[in-house]
């Protein structure tokens, strides 16, 4: 298989110091592929999962579900930054007099859902304005809070000023942020000093290869046994199957009654009250084609495009 065909997704485990968009230039370099990119954008200095999509997979970006993402984290208190992190100008030091215990039971108190403001060196927008920009220019502005939920929190270790942690949040959680929040639940000043991230996109940490590791798949042409097929990334959605003799519409990108395919009761889908998604494949010889994703309208009992992922 030529390097420009790749399709799918991939965990990339992106190193410190690399950006996100490092990692993507990177590996266009790599496979020699242009139509590369990646969800769920990691911090320079952090390092950890990174979800990754090569070709027809960068289609997949907004059908994918909301996976949560698991970090571990490392808050070191008594220091406050501009950033929110250890990289960042220095405010503010002093010393924390606070037992392991009370370490441990404040981080711990922030498991569920609580209101979270976006810190200002963030990619979130504001009229049109990246949050960072703004904060580059010397401009602070006021951000409304956003609920964030985390599902799990565990403390790993209280040392000194510091505590490690390991957490599950839902996406758009910002660690920096939850670390300055810790701190104010002691009473004291807090930040980030180290972030990786092992699990995202529903990619886990065992699961990612560094670029290295991608480079000599790549050369050996093994890359592609690595890769999750799109329509695996997508079975979240029912998968039902058309009869042959609308290949020629489905393939053309027109919609089809839903009284072709088959598999509609087997997923248990009432087609009179649901408007939902499906995997839409052919049955070609024996083997299931993959289509792509379609809308099933219960006014009209059509299934339509939604993005089709077949390729001639």
């Amino acid at each position: 298989m030529q390097a420009e065909h790749y399709n799918g997704l991939i965990a990339v485990w992106k190193e410190q110091g690399y950006t996100s968009h490092d990692v993507v230039a990177k590996l266009r370099g790599i496979l020699h592929q242009k139509k590369i990119g990646h969800t769920g954008t990691l911090d320079p200095q952090a390092k950890g999962v990174l979800a990754v999509g090569l070709g027809l997979g960068t289609k997949t970006f907004d059908l994918l579900p909301d996976h949560w993402k698991t970090y571990e984290a490392e808050v070191t208190f008594g220091v406050q930054t501009d950033t929110e992190d250890i990289w960042g100008n220095v405010l503010k030091t002093h010393d924390v007099s606070k037992t392991p215990e009370e370490i441990i039971q404040a981080i711990c108190s922030f498991g569920g859902t609580y209101d979270q403001i976006p810190p200002m060196y963030s990619a979130k927008k504001i009229d049109g304005k990246k949050l960072y920009q703004l904060a580059r220019e010397g401009k602070i502005v006021e951000r409304k809070a956003v609920p964030v939920t985390l599902k799990d929190i565990q403390v790993l270790s209280v040392k000194d000023n510091k505590a490690r942690f390991i957490v599950t949040c839902s996406a758009g959680t910002y660690i920096r942020t939850l670390c300055v929040d810790i701190g104010k639940k002691l009473g004291c000043e807090a930040c980030m000093s180290s972030l990786t991230r092992v699990m995202a996109g529903g990619f886990s940490k065992e699961q990612a290869l560094t670029l290295e590791k991608i480079k000599e798949l790549a050369d050996k042409n093994e890359l592609e046994s690595r890769l999750i097929s799109i329509d695996t990334a997508l079975d979240h959605f029912p998968k039902v199957i058309a009869s042959n003799e609308f290949e020629k519409q489905l393939k053309n990108g027109n919609a089809i009654g839903s009284n072709a395919v088959l598999g509609l009761q087997e997923a248990s889908i009432d087609v009179c009250s649901h408007d939902i998604c499906v995997r839409l494949y052919l049955n070609n010889n024996g083997l299931d084609e993959f289509i792509g994703v379609y809308h099933l309208d219960k006014s009209s009992r059509l299934l339509k495009p939604v993005k089709i992922f077949y390729r001639n």
